[in-house]
């Protein structure tokens, strides 16, 4: 049978308490800081019962009423009615000759709302209330500051530099505004390279992740993540923000180059002009942004021997040769372009090989007309001076024309050197560094575009 409740008996207010004042300070939070009045509420309930059991460890039921629209609090214990032969917990059950003198239609079975002394309800609410309402407030603003920077990961925010710790070159900031800010640490990991933070300073980042925590959100930011670079153009070209210019995808090494491939859905707007800008202005915003980052604009195409070419700008480009499985490819460059579409330590053709995803054999004219034919037993033996894939790094075999044997480039996060062989013809081949100027040439070239 369903219990029947204290009929016919008005319940008294509870001593040292004015519910009202409660519900008006709850509709206060609601409005001021967008804190539901229900979830402050059901945190106070839970807080009054967990009390009253700890002062009462044997009372299993108890239950508290909130009525929001007459503004009402009122604390019964539950309690079952049983015959007085089987009447053994005072605490959980009550004698049915005494339910009668509560209500006359109680029966065996039944359950009946005691009510809590008004004094001792009144004690328990008013010792525990500020401080549930203060560890509520603190809950509610945790939740919604994750649920405020949740729906903002993969995106660009603005933060302000409020600590630079040197001993671990970590840099806190200072992220969003009102309730909803919160302190997210970027660690030396995710700076770019070189780059010199000072407190003051507002910094773009991007929301890598976000994760619960006991202490609030916690918050991973980077600045040398690619999708960096993408949100930044996105701020900057209308073209690709509206969908007109796509960017299909990106190679970085923070701090010192990124390649980025570009197609347009129209053809009458060029991608790459639309994201260079007029006199270079879009595309030296995000430069000065990335601390003076070089950044290759590149041409999607659909054909990957074109578009292998093209990410291997500046360098120029003879042909390109797709193997007949798996992704890989050979190029063919002029002699004098050879270091250039390496780049210093590999890093041009690394880039190209992770925008492209292609491994890329790299040889110069020369050596393909010099070449003689190959044995069976050289089968395995390498015949480019320079080989980009994404395997560990290996020391290939000595080459079938005793030449000195050629080292390939590391994984494309490795920065390791990458060291390029002799040509065949006898002449030393082209240093890594002597590409600088010519590097710095061409990208300044296509930055004016």
């Amino acid at each position: 049978m369903k219990g029947r409740g204290t009929k016919g008996r008005k319940q008294k207010e509870p001593v040292g308490m004015n519910p009202s004042e409660i519900f008006a300070a709850l509709e206060l939070l609601e409005k001021d800081r967008g804190i539901p009045k229900a979830f402050m509420l059901e945190k106070i309930i839970q807080a009054i019962i967990a009390a009253y059991k700890k002062d009462h460890p044997d009372t299993e039921n108890v239950e508290v009423e909130a009525d929001d629209e007459a503004q009402t609090l009122r604390m019964f214990v539950k309690k079952n009615v049983v015959d007085e032969e089987d009447y053994v917990d005072p605490f959980n059950e009550i004698p049915l000759e005494e339910a009668k003198k509560i209500s006359a239609v109680y029966e065996i079975g039944d359950t009946v709302n005691i009510p809590v002394d008004n004094v001792e309800f009144g004690r328990i609410a008013a010792g525990n209330g500020k401080q549930v309402i203060i560890q509520g407030l603190r809950e509610a603003e945790r939740g919604m500051t994750y649920e405020e920077f949740n729906s903002k990961q993969h995106e660009i925010l603005t933060g302000t530099v409020t600590r630079v710790d040197p001993r671990n070159q970590s840099v806190t900031l200072h992220i969003g505004t009102g309730s909803e800010a919160t302190d997210a640490v970027l660690t030396a990991g995710e700076q770019i390279p070189g780059e010199e933070l000072t407190e003051g300073m507002m910094v773009k980042v991007y929301v890598v992740s976000v994760s619960r925590a006991t202490r609030g959100p916690q918050i991973l930011i980077s600045r040398t993540h690619p999708g960096l670079v993408r949100r930044l153009f996105e701020l900057e070209v209308p073209e690709i923000y509206d969908g007109t210019v796509e960017v299909k995808s990106i190679s970085r090494e923070a701090g010192s180059r990124t390649k980025i491939a570009v197609f347009s859905t129209d053809e009458k707007v060029d991608p790459i002009g639309a994201c260079v800008g007029p006199r270079g202005q879009r595309v030296n915003h995000i430069t000065e942004e990335l601390h003076g980052e070089k950044i290759d604009i590149i041409k999607y195409a659909e054909d990957p021997a074109a578009f292998i070419a093209a990410a291997l700008a500046p360098a120029e480009v003879d042909s390109v040769t797709l193997a007949p499985e798996g992704k890989a490819c050979r190029v063919r460059v002029p002699d004098h372009q050879l270091s250039l579409a390496i780049g210093r330590e590999g890093q041009n053709a690394r880039l190209a090989a992770r925008l492209t995803g292609y491994k890329i054999d790299i040889k110069p004219r020369s050596f393909e007309e010099a070449e003689e034919p190959r044995t069976e037993a050289d089968a395995d033996a390498p015949d480019v001076p320079f080989t980009y894939d994404d395997a560990e790094t290996r020391e290939a075999a000595e080459a079938p024309d005793g030449t000195e044997a050629v080292k390939t480039a590391d994984a494309p996060d490795s920065a390791e050197a990458v060291e390029t062989a002799d040509a065949p013809d006898g002449t030393e081949a082209a240093e890594p560094e002597a590409e600088d100027s010519a590097l710095d040439t061409e990208h300044k070239e296509e930055t004016d575009m």
